[in-house]
């Protein structure tokens, strides 16, 4: 038997919500393939997509060390072969490792007989974003596992609340033929922020959250506001200004950095507003002479997708 795992991009930080808030879309992502093997431990025996820049050792690869987590609590002493197909760009804002990562667990999960419950994963697959970045957040990786919007409200301990989707919350995408590291944009992170920027910030962060359980799509536009980190990560983006410019001239109720960038995301109300402003925002790209992809999701409540081969 073979099991097989999509998991799905996600849009983390928005905006007002950095390493908070995160939400998953349906595409792009991540499909980890697992089955048994007569050797004991886990192998990587092949990895696609990454034009061979992801290691195949299982402690140096996000979706490896994430699975090693999980085997090591449970005393698995089987053997485990794992393939990784990267669906998505690496380095685009968009989660690449967290997709890797969760797939790789809720995969070696059902492959073993399924000893924990989803929710419970989230703590393995947070390992792979440590030995990614250093930092075992979870504003991807939750709503990757999870599915829908997610908060993360404390790291100690590990508190995540999901929160409600508006029906009609559609995301815009687009992907700037550019790679930014997560550390080199947190290099250009503000050390101190005034009290003024915190207070405006955790407002717009509320009156987020506030939208999404109300469905106020208004007030989720007024919220999509980051003063504090934008204004510098968004330096590193070749075009952000006009991509920005487009997507809110075309009628976006906001638009912001995904993650560390380059990727720029935008929420529409409707599926047709939301195609709209992905063009609008591809079209000012072009004219800044950068090719890109646009993807366009309404925000994915399901997660990860498992397949018994």
């Amino acid at each position: 038997m073979s099991v097989s795992v999509f998991a799905p991009a996600t849009v983390a930080n928005v905006a007002c919500g950095f390493d908070a808030l995160g939400f998953a879309i349906h595409e792009p992502g991540d499909e980890v393939i697992v089955r048994k093997s007569g050797t004991p431990g886990l192998r990587i025996t092949n990895i696609t997509g990454d034009g061979g820049r992801l290691p195949l050792s299982t402690e140096k690869n996000t979706a490896g060390v994430s699975a090693l987590a999980l085997l090591t609590e449970t005393g698995y002493a089987g053997g485990i072969e794992m393939e990784i197909h990267k669906k998505m760009p690496l380095g685009s804002g968009l989660g690449s490792s967290s997709a890797s990562s969760v797939a790789a667990v809720v995969a070696v999960n059902e492959l073993i007989g399924s000893p924990f419950e989803r929710g419970e994963l989230l703590r393995f697959a947070m390992e792979g974003e440590r030995a990614a970045c250093g930092v075992a957040h979870a504003d991807n990786v939750g709503p990757s596992l999870l599915g829908g919007f997610v908060l993360i409200r404390s790291y100690d301990p590990l508190d995540v609340v999901q929160l409600p989707v508006p029906e009609e919350l559609w995301c815009s995408v687009i992907h700037p033929h550019v790679e930014i590291l997560t550390e080199d944009a947190r290099n250009v992170l503000r050390r101190r922020i005034r009290l003024e920027d915190a207070v405006v910030q955790w407002s717009n962060l509320g009156g987020l959250i506030a939208g999404l359980y109300e469905r106020n799509y208004q007030l989720i536009g007024r919220s999509l506001n980051d003063i504090i980190f934008e204004p510098t990560r968004s330096l590193l983006i070749p075009g952000f200004d006009m991509m920005k410019q487009a997507a809110m001239q075309t009628g976006a109720l906001g638009c912001s950095i995904s993650g560390s960038g380059p990727s720029v995301f935008a929420l529409s109300r409707g599926e047709e507003k939301a195609a709209e402003v992905a063009a609008a925002m591809q079209t000012a790209l072009t004219k800044a002479g950068l090719e890109s992809e646009t993807y366009v999701s309404s925000v994915n409540r399901q997660g990860p997708v498992v397949r018994i081969l």
